[in-house]
């Protein structure tokens, strides 16, 4: 695929103050002289430097311009590479893009540029995944996370567990060859301790549920019954009126959104119909999509009016809570309390918090909770789904070696230890097929 150059605008369309079009590959300093010509005659620019010019379709100007060409392999792409910067505007980078594609040039495919960066060696897997990751960070903790994975956190954390892996498998290999020299038993007291010790490093390093916050996102639902203040909750959260307020329970119908960012982490809140009994089938219908996001929901926020006591809905939400990540909010601490936190207690053991939607100094303890529950550490090795589900794999391999190692043989064992250490070049892209790389190349944006 690298014999072709490629083209694609490389930012995003609509008006701004610059739009780039994006060449790579073999042609890409031809086709650049031949759609732009630098102000200053004469000699051809030097690689990596700024020159200023006009890009001319014919004997029309299409636009003034600046365009930089870098050669190989000091590049993104360690191949040649031109970018030329217009002023903003669907039309003009459209129009230069297919000059481009006039002059040789091949329209690039989505993340074909990343791709390149990896098939020639400039970065591994996890790093060109990091890439995608860093454009989509909402956050400051998603964006520290894809910085680590830019500068090879993940990389480096799997390397070194592959390379005790070979050192293990060459233990193992040693035994095979040269059984006469190297006991069995002996192979064994050397593998299993080491192999049981990586699964256990490596299994330390995956969290699914931090990867998927980081990856998307907390996600909270708003749970309670009808006329608690789950909406007035959600708008002070959100500092807009995002759900309409009435003193009429049953208001909400059906889920309403919205994301707020809390210690640098992403935080999506939902908003569900009142949680009661009721023979309206549009209600129902809501009541049945709020347990949905109940079941969906990484953490719960159990609304109770505290100027009201228990009922026999709040008694079966309460009920329907036990064993999920809830926390209680005793709403309206504006009004004179009926309900203590001691009621709520005795019926699920869950933190408490006594907030007033009407006042916004009461929300502070709730927003800091709720940042507590988004927050991952940065030493976190493996912050990608992709990379936990084969690190876990390449585990489960490991623990499935020391299994066959006291049940059957070393040698037998070495089949898991090489499956193990495949899923470890996975997420690298030392060992990778292409369908893979389709998959993770296909989720970026053309001209990246």
């Amino acid at each position: 695929m690298n014999t072709s150059t490629i083209a694609a605008i490389a930012t995003a369309p609509g008006q701004g103050g610059v739009a780039i079009v994006r060449l790579s590959g073999p042609e890409a300093e031809r086709i650049l002289y031949e759609v732009f010509q630098p102000a200053k005659k004469g000699a051809t620019p030097p690689s990596h430097m700024l020159t200023y010019g006009h890009v001319y379709d014919g004997d029309s100007t299409v636009d003034e311009c600046m365009a930089v060409l870098m050669r190989a392999p000091r590049s993104y792409t360690r191949e040649d590479v031109a970018e030329i910067q217009l002023h903003g505007g669907g039309y003009i980078a459209q129009r230069v893009l297919e000059l481009c594609l006039r002059h040789g040039a091949e329209l690039a495919a989505p993340g074909e540029f990343t791709r390149r960066a990896f098939l020639n060696g400039r970065i591994d897997l996890s790093q060109a995944e990091a890439v995608m990751n860093l454009i989509a960070a909402q956050g400051d903790q998603s964006h520290r996370a894809a910085m680590r994975q830019l500068k090879g956190g993940a990389s480096s954390f799997i390397r070194k567990a592959a390379d005790e892996l070979y050192a293990i498998q060459a233990g193992v290999a040693a035994c095979i060859d040269y059984p006469e020299e190297i006991d069995e038993s002996e192979a064994a007291a050397d593998m299993l301790p080491r192999t049981e010790a990586l699964a256990a490093q490596i299994d330390s390093a995956c969290d699914e549920r931090a990867a998927r916050i980081l990856q998307s996102g907390l996600r909270v639902a708003l749970c309670g019954q009808p006329n608690v203040g789950k909406s007035s909750l959600l708008n002070a959260l959100l500092g807009e009126e995002r759900a309409i307020v009435t003193p009429i329970p049953g208001t909400t119908r059906d889920m309403v959104q919205g994301d707020l960012i809390l210690g640098g982490s992403v935080i999506h809140l939902t908003d569900t119909a009142g949680l009661h009994a009721t023979d309206d089938p549009v209600e129902q219908l809501g009541v049945a999509r709020a347990r949905r996001a109940m079941e969906d929901a990484d953490l719960v926020l159990a609304v109770f009016d505290q100027s009201r006591p228990l009922d026999a809905d709040d008694r079966a939400l309460l009920a329907e809570l036990q064993g999920r990540n809830v926390l209680i909010v005793l709403n309206k601490a504006d009004l004179s309390p009926v309900l203590s936190s001691a009621d709520v207690t005795a019926l699920l053991d869950a933190p408490i918090l006594t907030v007033s939607a009407a006042d916004e100094a009461t929300l502070a303890p709730l927003k800091a909770f709720l940042a507590e529950q988004a927050a991952v550490s940065d030493n976190l090795a493996l912050t990608q789904p992709r990379h936990v589900e084969a690190a876990r794999r390449a585990a489960r391999h490991l623990r499935q070696a020391a299994e066959t190692a006291r049940a059957l043989s070393v040698d037998m064992a070495s089949i898991d230890l090489q499956a193990a250490q495949l899923a470890l070049a996975e997420i690298t892209g030392d060992e990778v097929e292409e369908r893979l790389l389709d998959r993770v190349f296909g989720m970026f944006c053309v001209g990246k």
